[in-house]
């Protein structure tokens, strides 16, 4: 066994030595059960295939289906975004790739040191009232958060003062900090945060009039990797600030009558 059957010879060399090659001829006027009979055509069983129709269905509902996970992941969890300024140089350079996380400041608040990705509107008075100004009409700005809601927020001498601490910055590379308005001082509300870029002297952020505080409903998310050109990639790390003092409660609001 194993070798190949020639045609002729080879079944009736297996038929002499007792292996069966065939089914018996049927008694005379009798056909196995499927046998053609005289005049039918012969039937040749053919293997099944789809038919073009439904392969073009499976491909449609898979690539439906990736659109929809795709859009999810990029409404709900995280969203990659090129950066186009150069206000946090040298942190992120133009024209890097950082992917920004959505899902977790559902979960836990912006912290003094994370960098964000925010639309740069004006809200007068409460962060739920419409947007006034601002800059409206260009793409998300991204700043790091120097003051969360009832920080005290001042600028001395080119230095950053939290609550009555200078802050430790290297990531400016000792850029002064100078004033953008005639304000130096500011209290951040329970709704808003005062974000500023890394390169102090090239950015439009809370020390203008044209950004002021950014309502945290504004922030798009945090961003936590930088990932394009590949030679950059790597974790964006939140500087800690132990010496600062944890910001002042702010009052609450007053019971609707």
């Amino acid at each position: 066994m194993g070798r190949g059957i020639r045609a002729g010879t080879s079944l009736r060399a297996t038929a002499e030595s007792g292996g069966s090659v065939a089914e018996p001829p049927p008694p005379e006027g009798q056909q196995p059960d499927g046998a053609a009979t005289p005049g039918d055509r012969g039937y040749t069983q053919s293997s099944v295939s789809r038919r073009p129709l439904g392969c073009l269905i499976e491909i449609a509902e898979t690539l439906v289906l990736t659109i929809i996970i795709f859009w999810l992941i990029q409404s709900f969890v995280a969203q990659p975004y090129r950066v186009e300024q150069e206000s946090m140089r040298s942190t992120l350079e133009p024209n890097q790739y950082v992917l920004v996380d959505k899902l977790s400041p559902h979960f836990d608040s912006y912290s003094r040191g994370d960098i964000v990705v925010f639309n740069p509107v004006l809200r007068e008075g409460e962060c739920t009232s419409d947007v006034t100004g601002g800059f409206t009409d260009v793409t998300p700005y991204i700043k790091r958060v120097i003051g969360e809601p009832g920080d005290k927020v001042e600028l001395v001498d080119g230095n950053v003062r939290v609550n009555g601490v200078a802050l430790d910055e290297p990531y400016t590379h000792g850029a002064a900090t100078d004033p953008l308005s005639g304000e130096t001082r500011w209290t951040v509300p329970a709704d808003r945060l005062f974000v500023m870029g890394d390169n102090r002297e090239n950015s439009t952020d809370s020390r203008s009039d044209q950004i002021g505080m950014v309502c945290a409903r504004d922030v798009i998310g945090r961003a936590w990797l930088r990932y394009w050109p590949i030679d950059t990639l790597g974790i964006l790390q939140t500087p800690t600030y132990p010496d600062v003092p944890s910001a002042s409660p702010l009052p609450s609001a007053a019971p609707s009558p």
